[in-house]
């Protein structure tokens, strides 16, 4: 669950801060990596794939669910 978004200007991505349902940790992770969730509600539907973060983290993570 996203809970706060960090904005550093025009030449950065947004940094979402974000609690892991698995775990509870809280993260922070740059907008290349964020994906939304299925919502059956809001009609929204699984994701087919995410997309290459572009390299815009060096050791690459799994994408996190906001």
């Amino acid at each position: 669950m996203a809970f706060a978004v960090i904005d550093y200007g025009e030449e950065q991505n947004l940094i979402w801060v974000v609690a892991l349902d698995e775990s509870g940790e809280i993260w922070c992770a740059p907008n290349p990596i964020v994906r939304v969730r299925a919502n059956w509600t809001m009609g929204r539907k699984t994701p087919k794939s995410s997309t290459d973060p572009g390299g815009c983290v060096k050791n690459a993570v799994e994408p996190v669910a906001a």
